[in-house]
């Protein structure tokens, strides 16, 4: 087993070791199955515990929502209260900012699919 690196900060050492770029980083992990889901069950600021979130994300494995729930408090995005599971100040932020790509992507979706034979 390695030893973990002293000179690391949380988020270093919870992000995939693919690549050390923090916006990659970050894109990875909100890639794995299940991550972008739990932070917008939590986007409402209440908590919620383990069986709730389970149930709020489509009954997702408990492995799974374990796992990311691991990776989500290890990078401090989310916190474990006493009343479950609810998103940290920086969780918070990194949602607000996810809300604009969300809106960008309802309008992508509902665009018509332009004709590859036609020319800009």
């Amino acid at each position: 087993m390695e030893e973990e690196d002293a000179g690391t900060t949380p988020n270093e050492q919870a992000a995939p070791p693919a690549s050390r770029r923090p916006v990659m980083r970050l894109l990875e992990q909100l890639g794995r199955k299940g991550t972008l889901r739990i932070l917008w069950e939590l986007r409402d600021g209440l908590p919620q515990s383990f069986r709730a979130l389970r149930a709020s994300t489509d009954s997702m494995s408990p492995s799974v929502l374990n796992d990311r729930l691991k990776e989500l408090r290890a990078g401090g995005i989310v916190a474990l209260a006493d009343a479950g599971y609810v998103l940290t100040a920086s969780g918070v932020e990194l949602v607000k900012r996810l809300k604009p790509l969300n809106q960008w992507a309802d309008r992508w979706f509902d665009a018509p699919v332009p004709d590859d034979r036609e020319t800009p």
